[in-house]
């Protein structure tokens, strides 16, 4: 072998050594900036300064593939001029998109020798061309999964093609380029997730199976005073010890065999504090030493569960006094019949009662709102002190509640419960200084002989209540087929009474008032009459109902409007026979009502045409209770219509809460006695004692009497030798159609 051939093998040599020795220490760099945690966009500056000063006349760039993997960004090109690197940040990887766009879109190695020929670039060659590159070969950087991560590449400002040594060097970047990535994001990572343990503000605790602790963030040491810091322990059986026993050996027995767990439990807080806890488990096998470990994830969902208490206590339970609601009680009732139908072939029964305060609306009107709030929380506590086990209070309206009693209940026993019930609401209490006593009228109701579902159930009870209040009030009643009979009676009445007046059902029988010594008709009054599928229904039974109902009051605008008529045709006549009729308090009950009752007359007038309405042939029969109100509102209409001519009679006089004071301060003309003090003149001297005071206090305030209800000839003498000028009754007339009546006069 001859010198020559020795002399190249050894530069050979030394070229290699040269080149692992160079690559060896930029592969120690690299790692030195990994593991100081050096910025990634610093490592890739290095590592493009590295290889350029490896080969001289190289130009080289980092591209960074963006996270939708479509686009390249900018990683670090040094000497690249920044005009070029500004317009390629961003590009869109494909096919035929220069050097690096391809490489990372096909995933592999592109080496373009001459840039101004190769179709890569057709479409962009002006850039590089403009900053003078001639030639660029790419390289894809892949991970450790072999997901492109970028591209690393080479530039030179003339025509070339690499060498052998050239694509190590650029491989030998590439794996560099990846290094510095993948472990530049994994720290990033791993800072991240550890700043996120740390100010997570949920609770997490990593433990062994000895109960210690081998990490836990801020938050969970914070959460309770039973963990352990100084001796990193934590004894999660006493920490979990307020929760239902089973529930947690359900979750010992999970993570014992190695499954997660999630759950809601009790935790300690402190010794004292007990707070609601979301709990995760999740069991890790740590490879290390063999054994499982467990990560317990805490949330404090007490604020949670508070907010869950009080949006159910609302929707079940009234806010005032703390008893259940409708729909809780409603609830309630379902699950007892429910539960009773999946009994073999037994029913359990249960009895409901309703329970209404007596008067309850004087107590708001002179005491107010407030202070009757007061008085139903007083009535509700009292009833919770006397109520027998499992039973539900309940307040259903407003001074309305409900009890359902389970098991069955004898009438006997309901009874004495009726009357503890009463016995421990009627107790005196003060309230807004005064003493106040409370009256209650209930009903009762039993599943399943009164009824079957819940909504009937409280309905029967609620009948027997009214039924209790019409009786008397302060007393209770059980509900029987006859409450049911007059229920019913009662609904079809009401349902055929809206049409009454459409389908001319409704008509005025008319009953003469006369001088009892000339036997002369000076008036007469106007008396409703409902005749309904050929059958007259007592307006004893439903003018009650028009009243509750509200339809009195088009009813009422119906007689007014018959009676004028009447009154009219009498004046055509040559007949001064003024007509009385009767009106309802509910008449009065707005400012609408009252305006609208004012115009009723001039209605008629423009109606029929006329000039004027006879208003002297007209008497409006008011109640004591309307002259009670003494509503401004009312008088004053009341005064306008007597200035027209209108008189104005208080109707049953005596049977209400009279006053002298209402008399003198309200406009009205007559007094008409009511026909209970009548009848009793021959068997109570006292009643001739009242009639006579009656008559004496009428003459003294210049009003005009009449007596109703006379019915006997010793009756007449009675009212003769009281000079009483108008009398009405039977013994006289009864009440007549208005044909009749016509034929009569």
């Amino acid at each position: 072998m001859d010198s020559g051939q020795i002399n190249i093998k050894a530069v050979s040599e030394i070229v290699h050594t040269d080149e692992h020795k160079s690559s060896l220490e930029r592969y120690s760099a690299i790692l030195n900036m990994v593991l100081e945690g050096v910025p990634l966009g610093e490592m890739l500056h290095s590592l493009v300064l590295l290889i350029e000063a490896q080969k001289i006349g190289t130009r080289a760039s980092v591209l960074l593939l963006s996270d939708d993997g479509t686009r390249l960004l900018s990683g670090a090109a040094p000497n690249l001029p920044n005009d070029y690197n500004e317009a390629i940040n961003g590009v869109v990887i494909g096919p035929n998109v220069g050097s690096c766009g391809t490489a990372a879109y096909l995933q592999q190695r592109v080496i373009v020798e001459d840039i101004e020929n190769h179709p890569n670039w057709a479409d962009y060659k002006s850039l590089p061309l403009k900053a003078g590159l001639r030639a660029c070969w790419s390289e894809p950087i892949f991970d450790s999964m072999r997901n492109v991560l970028g591209t690393f590449a080479m530039y030179y400002d003339t025509i070339k093609s690499p060498t052998s040594q050239d694509l190590s060097l650029i491989q030998e970047a590439a794996r560099l380029a990846s290094l510095a990535i993948e472990r530049s994001r994994g720290l990033h990572l791993q800072r991240l997730s550890s700043k996120i343990f740390e100010s997570l503000p949920i609770s997490l605790v990593i433990t062994n199976e000895q109960k210690a602790v081998l990490t836990c963030n801020p938050s969970f040491e914070n959460s309770t005073t039973l963990y352990d810091a100084k001796n990193k322990y934590f004894n999660i059986q006493d920490y979990l010890q307020p929760s239902c026993p089973e529930l947690v050996k359900e979750l010992f027995n999970a993570i014992r065999r190695g499954y997660s767990w999630q759950g809601e439990l009790k935790a300690r807080k402190t010794l004292n504090d007990i707070i609601d806890i979301e709990l995760v488990v999740t069991v890790i096998r740590d490879s290390l030493t063999q054994q499982n470990c467990y990560a317990w994830l805490i949330t404090d969902i007490t604020a949670r569960k508070t907010t869950e208490k009080l949006i159910d206590f609302q929707n079940h339970y009234d806010q005032l006094t703390g008893l259940a609601n409708r729909k809780y009680l409603f609830n309630k009732m379902d699950s007892l019949i429910n539960e009773s139908h999946s009994l073999d072939g037994e029913i359990e029964p249960f009895s409901m009662m309703i329970l209404d305060l007596d008067h309850f609306k004087q107590i708001n009107d002179t005491l107010g709102s407030d202070n009757g709030d007061e008085v139903l929380q007083t009535v509700a506590k009292r009833l919770l002190e006397v109520l027998p086990e499992h039973s539900l209070p309940a307040r259903i309206a407003a001074d309305e509640f409900a009890i359902v009693l389970p098991g069955f209940q004898s009438s006997q026993k309901l009874s004495e419960f009726a009357d503890k019930i009463k016995a421990a609401i009627g107790k005196e209490m003060s309230v807004a200084n005064q003493t106040v006593s409370i009256g209650m009228s209930s009903g009762f109701a039993t599943f399943p002989s009164d009824a079957t579902t819940a909504e009937l159930m409280l309905n029967c009870a609620s009948q027997a209540m009214y039924n209790a209040k019409s009786s008397g009030r302060n007393c209770h009643q059980f509900f029987n087929q006859d409450i049911q009979l007059e229920a019913e009676r009662k609904a079809q009445l009401h349902f055929h009474l809206k049409k009454a007046i459409n389908q001319n059902e409704l008509e005025l029988f008319y009953q003469p008032i006369v001088n009892p010594l000339s036997g002369k008709i000076i008036k007469a009054e106007a008396l409703l009459r409902w005749c309904h599928n050929g059958q007259y229904i007592s307006p004893v039974e439903f003018i009650p109902i028009a009243e509750q109902s509200g339809l009195i009051v088009e009813i009422g605008e119906w007689v007014k409007t018959q009676a004028a008529l009447t009154a009219i045709e009498l004046k055509k006549s040559g007949l001064f026979i003024p007509i009385s009729v009767n009106v309802s308090t509910l008449e009065f009950c707005s400012l609408e009502l009252q305006k609208r009752f004012l115009q009723f007359f001039d209605r008629v007038v423009d109606k029929l045409n006329m000039e004027e309405f006879p208003y002297q042939m007209i008497t409006l029969e008011i109640t004591e209770s309307l002259m009670m109100k003494q509503q401004k509102e009312v008088s004053e209409l009341l005064s306008l219509l007597r200035h027209r001519g209108i008189q104005i009679s208080i109707d049953d006089f005596g049977t209400g809460y009279s006053s002298l004071s209402y008399l003198v301060s309200f406009p009205v003309d007559q007094i008409k006695i009511d026909k209970s003090f009548i009848h009793q003149l021959e068997t109570d001297p006292r009643h001739k004692a009242l009639v006579e005071a009656i008559v004496s206090m009428s003459r003294a305030l210049e009003l005009t009497v009449v007596a109703e209800g006379v019915e006997t000839q010793s009756q007449v003498d009675f009212v003769n030798q009281q000079q009483i000028q108008a009398v009405q009754g039977y013994f006289y007339y009864k009440p007549m159609s208005k044909s009749d009546f016509f034929g009569l006069l």
